[in-house]
């Protein structure tokens, strides 16, 4: 006698209905992303001469070059540029997506407690990022092209390469935007219980270490830069141990309110005697 069997278990039919709500919202990012990158190829060279300001800026007027060594390094360049840009602008979507996604398996007390630290992720990284370009490159850039002069009789110049500039570029930006997330990160720590506004204060010579060990790890090899980044992280650590204190405050009086209530209950649950 044969097994008959089910095409489908019910038991999996959920699972697959996610594995399907997966790939759709995969294929609207990756739409989103292939978009965004069609639209900034076309305008690369502006983005590429916008992230080239802090450069230009550095040199003496009418000095600065740009180079590239190999006949394809442009070419490529501006596909890195576009890429780098397209991720930017369709982040809002990509993110979209991922919330939807996650969101129906919350409750609502999680996408609550959850929601703030989605739209402060984009708000940090973007101030990081702003501060890589607008104050930290410019400093970095002056400083290395003041290296400028004559050394034994020949002349030395600064030619950076196109492709070893948006290299460099990428790094300062991705390296302060991501490293502005450690508020993010610690309020998250926090809210699962994983590590108390306690534990962080008694260690904090060991986060300022790291802190210094991070900035020298994820920057160019200069003191610059390292300090550049390490003062505002120290500055949003100390800024994240101000709101865990007052998150911890307010959820000690919920936790009282909520005792209180309970101890009432029972007393105003009993009956006058007859």
């Amino acid at each position: 006698m044969a097994l008959k069997l089910d095409d489908i278990d019910e038991s999996q039919a959920p699972l697959l209905d996610h594995l399907i709500e997966l790939r759709t919202r995969l294929l609207r990012a990756i739409m989103a992303l292939a978009a965004a990158f069609a639209v900034c190829f076309f305008f690369a060279d502006e983005i590429f001469g916008f992230l080239v300001r802090p450069l230009t800026a550095a040199f003496p007027a009418g000095e600065g070059r740009l180079i590239y060594t190999k006949l394809y390094e442009a070419f490529f360049v501006e596909i890195k540029v576009a890429l780098f840009a397209a991720f930017f602008v369709s982040f809002p979507i990509i993110a979209n997506q991922l919330w939807a996604f996650v969101a129906p398996g919350l409750y609502a007390r999680e996408k609550k407690a959850f929601l703030p630290f989605l739209l402060a992720t984009p708000v940090l990284f973007t101030l990081g990022a702003a501060m890589a370009y607008f104050v930290v490159m410019p400093t970095a850039f002056s400083w290395f092209i003041g290296f400028e002069g004559e050394r034994g009789g020949l002349k030395l110049e600064a030619l950076p390469g196109t492709g070893d500039y948006l290299s460099l570029v990428m790094q300062f930006i991705l390296a302060f935007g991501i490293s502005f997330l450690l508020p993010v990160l610690l309020m998250l720590l926090n809210r699962a219980g994983i590590v108390t506004r306690a534990q962080l204060v008694t260690a904090r010579r060991y986060v300022i270490v790291g802190v210094f060990l991070l900035a020298a790890l994820v920057t160019p090899p200069d003191v610059v830069s390292q300090l550049l980044l390490a003062a505002p992280l120290l500055v949003l650590f100390e800024g994240s141990l101000l709101l865990m204190r007052f998150t911890e405050k307010r959820k000690a009086k919920e936790v009282a309110a909520e005792a209180e209530d309970e101890a009432e209950e029972p007393g105003g649950a009993e009956t006058a005697p007859e």
